[in-house]
This record gives C-alpha cells, structure tokens and sequence, in this order.
C-alpha cells in the first residue's frame, strides 16, 4: 500500500486522501485490521483523526497534522461549516432531480452499529441532485448537512433506492455487465463473470473547509476505477436502449 498514489493535497497542517474502499479509516475496537491512520502514523510523526468514512466507502478524508489544526478543522466539522458531497450509484430510477430527504436518525435497538429512521432519532438531513438516470441505476449527488452515522446509505434506503452493493441496508448483490448488455458473452479464458463493482458504490467526492489562515479550501477525489467503468458501460448501454 503506497500512501503517495492516494494523497490529493497535503501542507504543514493537514493531508488529505483519496481512501480505498474496504480499508478503515481509524482502527477498530479489535485493533485486527489495517486502517488509513496507522498507515499514516507510521510515515508522520502526529497523526489527529478530523472526520471518518465507513470502511466500505472510498474517496476523500483529511487528517490533522498537530493539535491547533485539528481543533480548528474539528470544530467546522461539529458546527456542519465544512460542504461534504458524495456521489453513488443506487438500485432503481430516481425519479427527482433534486431534493432533500429530512428523517431522524438513531441507532438501531437491536443491530448494533447499524442505524435507522426513527421519529425520536437525531435530526439528519441530505441533500441530493440527480446526475444521470440509467432505469436500473441512477448516479446521484449527495450533499450531507449532518454527520450521522450511514446517514446516506439509510436515507438512500428509505426512500426505496439503496446504494448499489449495500450488503448493511440493500441487497448486497454486485453489478454484472451481463444484467444489462444485450448478447453478453463470456469471455473462452473465464469461468463465471467477474463483477464490474462489488463494493459499496458511494464515494466521497468533495470536501470544502476553512484552513487556520482563513483560506477556503476545495478539494475533490476522483472516482475509483471500478465505478468510473461501471459507469462508462452503463453510458453505452443507455445509448443502445
């Protein structure tokens, strides 16, 4: 694991990092797996955690270099004056271009580290835009105004378009070229059809704060090569319906 192919912007205070799907940000409770800031802790002397993404997302998360950094990026974060935006794909055509999608958060009373909508839960609000609608997926933007946990992957869930690969709050099941592309044939070389995304297919896209010298500060992570090509096949056969 190289961590030079994954960093998007880095100065005296902060790093930022375009994390992998399936890698922790932080380490867990058992202390068993990898995770992005141990890998970091072992190249930089200090290493402050700011914000998290779920293992299974990819893309865009910041660290702290020192302690005045991150009490000044940590309290943006708390105060909801930093502009997170995610995209993903999910199951099903969405049919708004855009919206918001407002319904209280708390955690689940029987599943422990998962979440649900509940009346009596914190208040969580998304905000989404439509970018490209393919019947049986659609590209969406997500614009988080609060921090709670999965909160996109259960307010995807709650309006009946969970995200592509959610094996938590969807079906689990990978996209197959062969669901969709007209005479698909397997290649003579392959026994079954691999997958082209297994994953979770949210990502991390855009990240706005405010550094310590008061500059606005805008950085955006490329998608992963699994989505960028899920998308690109998905684009042709859209053309081709």
């Amino acid at each position: 694991m190289k961590l030079s192919n994954w960093i998007i912007a880095e100065t005296a205070d902060w790093i930022a990092l375009n994390k992998p799907s399936d890698l922790l940000s932080i380490p867990d409770r058992e202390g068993k797996d990898i995770s992005l800031k141990l890998l970091l802790q072992q190249q930089y002397k200090n290493i402050f955690t700011v914000h998290r993404l779920d293992r299974e997302t990819s893309g865009l998360i910041v660290f702290a270099k020192n302690e005045t950094t991150h009490k000044h990026l940590s309290v943006q974060f708390e105060e909801r004056k930093t502009k997170k935006k995610y995209c993903g794909l999910v199951v099903g055509s969405w049919a708004n271009k855009n919206g918001t999608i407002d319904a209280p958060l708390a955690e689940h009373f029987a599943k422990n580290g998962t979440m649900i909508v509940h009346r009596n839960g914190k208040p969580s609000i998304t905000n989404y835009e439509l970018i490209e609608n393919f019947g049986i997926y659609s590209f969406v933007q997500f614009h988080i105004l609060t921090g709670r946990m999965h909160q996109i992957r259960v307010h995807a869930k709650h309006i009946g378009h969970p995200i592509v690969c959610d094996t938590i709050y969807g079906d689990g099941n990978p996209i197959l070229l062969s669901s969709f592309k007209l005479k698909f044939k397997l290649s003579k070389y392959e026994e079954e059809e691999k997958p082209l995304l297994k994953r979770l297919a949210l990502h991390s896209h855009q990240l706005q704060f405010t550094d310590k010298k008061g500059n606005e500060i805008n950085l955006e992570a490329p998608l992963s090569k699994d989505i960028e090509v899920t998308l690109r096949q998905l684009k042709k056969w859209k053309l081709k319906k």
